[in-house]
């Protein structure tokens, strides 16, 4: 029998500016190798206070449509406390309240259940941060 819990980290090279990466092949790829065809949990994870994961759909606009949201609800200006860093960094602490750090999906028969247009990304809006890492977690 297989491991119950596996586990890895990606390292994402998230760029100098804000993003939305599409982590579902990433997913998809350690579930091959984790989940051996059983049903489970996938908990994805980012430890970083700056950065959120985000189901949704992407390649049609939603991705840019979520950081307009983003910049609409969290301006990059000097209205935070939260002052080091780039201008308008504040935002980027307060990113994960609006855009959790983590999610856990359903995993049937060793496949990640997502809607038809549902996508597993990470949301960046840090620019002075341009690496991350993300941790996949299968439990089943």
């Amino acid at each position: 029998m297989e491991a119950a819990f596996t586990t890895r980290v990606l390292h994402i090279a998230s760029g100098t500016r804000e993003r939305v990466v599409d982590l579902t092949r990433d997913c998809e790829a350690f579930l091959d190798d984790a989940a051996a065809g059983r049903d489970g949990l996938l908990n994805v994870f980012v430890p970083h206070a700056t950065a959120g994961i985000a189901i949704i759909e992407t390649g049609a606009g939603s991705d840019d449509d979520l950081l307009t949201a983003l910049h609409t609800l969290l301006p990059a200006d000097d209205r935070w406390q939260h002052r080091h860093g780039s201008p308008g960094h504040g935002r980027d602490h307060v990113l994960p309240a609006f855009v959790p750090p983590h999610a856990t999906l359903p995993v049937i028969g060793g496949r990640l259940e997502l809607g038809t247009w549902q996508s597993v990304c990470l949301v960046d809006t840090n620019i002075a941060k341009d690496n991350r890492q993300v941790r996949l977690s299968f439990l089943g």
